[in-house]
């Protein structure tokens, strides 16, 4: 052991005398100066080299952001906070419709209405050390660009929330060491301008969230919360909020929802909640959560927080969202044009200009968060969304050819028959519900508000008989021609026709209007066309008039060039309910800025069309046509009985259907055809095409009445107006009544406008003679043989071109039957031939005598003579016989002049009597005849020896002929 020790002793001694040595000293001196001075070129090397690589990299981030401007606190507020904000949609009442239409929905919250979770995940997610740096972390660059150089596929993220908001409002996604170097520098400058909580909201309010049950893009966190799980963004729980924290990273990776708004499978909701799982493990490691939070956040199953399929506003509403877009566009154009100096008419007039202003209005409702308020009823617009899909009569569908504009190949389709309807309040001009049409998938067109066509009937009372009234030409008692007349200048062939063919004669303006004939309308209309009528429709807010409206006489007849709006023509019918003054109508009643600011308030503006006379004669002349006239199948169908004036309308081969009414308080209006013109059925289940769209009428304004029966049943009527008298008039002239005019029962009554009650008595009828041959009857000249004649009604014959302008045959204009059955038409008049008529020949058999009829034609009757003397006249077209007691007889013809034809041959009847002898008187012895025996005074009964008695051919004076037919 002793030696053991020994020999490592001696080993150690060894080993120590070798650093002892000097040689082993002097080389390890030399060895520390060489490593020690080669450290410090090392070192001095290095601290050139970076001081070289710094001002070169300095150089090179001058070089990339030598073209960004300085920028100002004004613009960079600007450009933070200028992010679209979606506006939102509203029924009246302040109910809620939706979002507009846009590509992105977003809704701005300040940061104190933000969930504390919700502000706490964003940051321990995207920006750990938000509250700390001044807009960029070194390391957190320098990781990023290392990763960005040795291609790593760890993504750490190098930016902060400041640079997120920089390059989302003011850059762009470029992925470029421009883009980064500006980016860089903005957020060092945005940091100096706002503070951390500015800069928090800004990117709360900006950032994109994938999309919403109702499969929309959007965009903050208030959009987010209420589109992912239905809540406002200041009562998201943990969970939520962790989960919508990390949505940024990949906004359509992680949502829960497809772009139909349909949840997703299973397997594609689970990256979505690894995210979140992620940022619930972030805010717990920095101290955000406690671990109970964050181990009962884990275990929360999110998914049934996940909201159900929500339709969007456009895809429920489809017809009024995209009507309140429009016309919101449009008040908003005028708004910022106004702002600029235009008028609303400088727009009108310049077409570029008024592009411009549409499309900067476009721009404005989208990034502002507008609040659009209606008028709509949303109830009366539900109910009768309903109705409109449940009616059963609207007609067979039809097939069409048409190009499909993905395929360009020609496909057939089935077109059904289409609607258009619209509930406007008279007084407010409100347009309280509408139905655009029947399915918006298959046509988007609103035949509503922009489908065009021609309105039929239901011009006749706003172009003819309105105007014509309020011209003093016409009263609800005038009388109008209803017959066969060529109205048509380029024509010579009858224009126009009545529906269903047939004429009625002469008839009232208010029967004509009732029963909608043509023919008085236009001959109305023509009468007045000088005076540009057409221009009451321009005053009525009828927008496509065309200058040939103003001149083509079928515009009497709705046959308008471009046609009309059912909005516009329901909103004229409300003038006569206005007393005359149009009130336009509207959809849009204000408009509030996302500070609560109302920049646009809707403003009732009356325009003066007719008089309030005028207007009340034509209310009363259209209840008329749902009384008793075309529109009468309205007293079957609805529910309730209001105060009523309406008027039918048929498009030129039955192309479209009108019904449109008006009551004190609102006025309706429904059209109904195929989109591409042609007649509709003449019958579909047992019902024409004008019941069934009055069907229809009534249908949607039942639903309307169930929803708000104040509203469009009032209590009140019509109330009639100073100035209207009610006075009699003869029916065949529409002037005061004459005496022969009530002899023939032909008064009427009826309302006037007390500036234009007729003053001239009527002169259209006389008392004269007339003569009757068969069936007809002839005017008798001073010289006709009054036993041939009658005294009775004559129609003026200067009456009809001199009332009328007009040359038609008279009995189309007297009906031969009722009360008219009595008057005598000017063109029954028998010329005399100017010659005596021949002689008869004479028949005769037992005690019957018999006769020809005379070959000429101006014979009036006949004479009988008994042995020289007359015993009968008999009037033409009355059997030719008479039957009398023995004689000698003959026969004379008689014309209209008065000239009597020579005796017919004679003819005895009985055997020839002879003279008694005369016996003298034997006293004086002078012969003296005895007295002749005494006549028979006759019982009235013998038709040959007695007199005639109360004849009423013979005698005008009987009983049969005083009077009424």
């Amino acid at each position: 052991m002793n030696e053991e020790n020994q020999n490592f002793k001696n080993k150690l001694k060894s080993w120590l005398g070798f650093f002892t040595h000097k040689k082993t000293i002097k080389g390890a001196n030399i060895t520390y100066q060489v490593v020690w001075n080669l450290t410090l070129l090392f070192l001095i090397i290095v601290i050139l080299g970076g001081a070289f690589a710094g001002g070169v990299g300095a150089g090179y981030f001058a070089s990339l952001v030598k073209d960004e401007p300085i920028r100002t606190y004004e613009s960079m507020k600007k450009d933070i906070y200028n992010y679209e904000e979606t506006s939102n949609l509203y029924f009246a009442d302040n109910v809620y419709l939706g979002k507009l239409r846009t590509d992105l929905e977003r809704e701005e919250v300040t940061l104190d209405q933000v969930s504390d979770y919700l502000i706490k995940a964003v940051v321990a997610t995207e920006d750990e050390y938000f509250y700390e740096h001044d807009g960029v972390v070194p390391k957190a660059i320098m990781r990023a660009l290392f990763q960005e150089v040795t291609n790593s596929n760890v993504q750490s993220g190098g930016s902060t929330l400041t640079q997120q908001l920089i390059k989302n409002q003011i850059l762009t996604n470029e992925i470029s060491f421009e883009r980064k170097a500006k980016e860089i520098l903005l957020a060092l400058r945005l940091e100096r301008f706002f503070d951390k909580k500015e800069i928090l909201e800004a990117y709360l309010n900006v950032s994109t969230f994938g999309r919403n049950s109702s499969g929309r893009n959007i965009g903050g966190v208030q959009a987010a919360a209420k589109g992912i799980f239905g809540t406002d963004v200041s009562k998201l729980t943990l969970p939520q909020a962790a989960f919508i924290a990390g949505l940024p990273q990949s906004p359509f990776g992680y949502t829960p929802f497809t772009n139909k708004g349909e949840l997703k499978e299973k397997e594609y909701l689970e990256p979505g909640l690894t995210r979140m799982k992620t940022v619930l493990n972030r805010m717990y490691d920095n101290g955000s959560i406690s671990e109970k939070e964050y181990n009962d956040a884990l275990a929360y199953d999110i998914t049934q927080d996940f909201i159900p399929f929500r339709p969007s506003p456009l895809e429920q509403y489809p017809w009024l969202t995209f009507e309140i877009e429009k016309r919101a566009v449009e008040v908003l154009s005028k708004i910022l044009a106004e702002k600029d100096g235009y008028t609303a008419e400088d727009l009108t007039n310049d077409d570029a200009l008024n592009e411009e202003y549409m499309t900067l209005a476009d721009r404005n409702l989208r990034q502002n968060g507008y609040e659009i308020h209606t008028t709509i009823d949303k109830n009366i617009y539900d109910a009768m969304q309903k109705v409109k899909d449940d009616f059963p009569y609207y007609g067979s569908n039809v097939r069409e050819t048409e190009v499909d504009p993905d395929t360009k190949e020609e496909v057939t389709v089935e077109k059904p028959v289409e609607l258009g309807a619209v509930l406007i309040e008279n007084k407010t001009g409100k347009i309280i519900s509408f139905v655009g049409g029947r399915d918006h998938s298959q046509e988007q067109l609103n035949h509503a508000t922009s489908g065009k066509r021609p309105n039929g009937s239901t011009m006749k009372p706003l172009l003819v008989y309105a105007p014509a009234m309020e011209l003093g030409t016409l009263a609800p008692g005038s009388i109008l021609p209803d017959v066969a007349l060529s109205l048509n200048p380029a024509s010579s062939k009858p224009w126009p026709t009545n529906y269903g063919g047939g004429y009625s004669g002469l008839v009232s303006a208010r029967h004509a209007l009732k029963q909608s004939y043509n023919v008085p309308a236009v001959k109305a209309y023509v009468d007045i066309l000088d005076k540009r009528p057409a221009e009451y429709l321009s005053k009525m807010g009828f927008t496509s008039l065309t200058p040939e409206d103003y001149e083509n006489r079928s515009t009497a007849l709705g046959g308008l060039t471009n046609g009309v709006t059912v909005e516009e023509n329901v909103n004229a019918f409300g003038t006569f309910a206005n007393g005359g003054k149009f009130i336009d109508a509207y959809m849009i009643e204000k408009i509030v800025d996302n500070d609560g600011n109302v920049i646009y308030q809707h403003e009732v503006e009356e325009v003066e069309v007719f008089s309030p006379q005028t207007s009340y004669l034509t209310i009363d002349m259209l209840r008329d046509v749902i009384r008793s006239g075309t529109a009468t199948a309205v007293n079957s169908r609805l529910k309730f009985s209001a105060d009523w004036a309406g008027k039918t309308g048929t498009g030129q081969d039955y192309k479209d259907a009108w019904f449109v009414a008006t009551n004190p308080n609102v006025s309706f209006g429904v059209w109904i055809g195929y989109d591409t013109p042609r007649p509709l059925e003449r019958s579909y289940k047992g019902l024409s095409y004008g019941v069934r769209n009055i069907y229809l009428w009534s249908d949607l304004l039942n639903a309307a009445y169930d929803v708000k029966p104040e509203l469009v049943d009032p209590a009140e009527s019509f109330k009639m107006p100073g100035g209207i008298v009610r006075r009699s008039f003869c029916a065949v002239s529409g002037l005061l009544p004459s005496d022969a005019c009530s002899k023939a029962g032909l008064v009427e009554t009826d309302l006037f406008n007390a500036k234009y009650v007729p003053s001239k008595v009527d002169d259209s009828l006389t008392e004269g003679k007339f003569v009757t041959i068969g069936d007809k009857k002839y005017v008798a000249l001073d010289s006709t043989p009054e036993e041939f004649a009658e005294v009775g009604l004559i129609l003026n014959p200067d009456y009809i071109e001199k009332i009328f302008g007009i040359k038609t045959p008279t009995e189309d204009l007297i009906p031969k039957k009722d009360r008219w059955a009595s008057i005598l038409l000017p063109d029954d008049k028998m010329e005399d031939n100017g010659k005596t008529p021949a002689a008869l020949t004479l028949k005769g058999s037992n005690k019957t005598l018999t006769w020809s009829k005379h070959p000429e034609n101006d014979v009036v009757g006949y004479r009988v003579y008994k042995d020289g003397t007359k015993v009968a006249s008999i009037k033409a077209g009355l059997p030719l016989s008479h039957t009398g007691g023995n004689g000698i007889y003959y026969v004379t013809a008689v014309d209209i002049a008065g000239n009597e034809s020579a005796p017919s041959n004679e003819v005895q009847v009985g055997p020839k009597e002879e003279p008694e002898p005369v016996e003298e008187d034997p006293k004086d012895g002078e012969g003296k005849p005895e007295d002749p025996p005494e006549e028979d005074p006759g019982d009235g009964t013998d038709p040959i020896t007695d007199p005639i008695i109360d004849d009423p051919i013979t005698n005008p004076s009987g009983g049969n002929n005083s009077g009424n037919n």
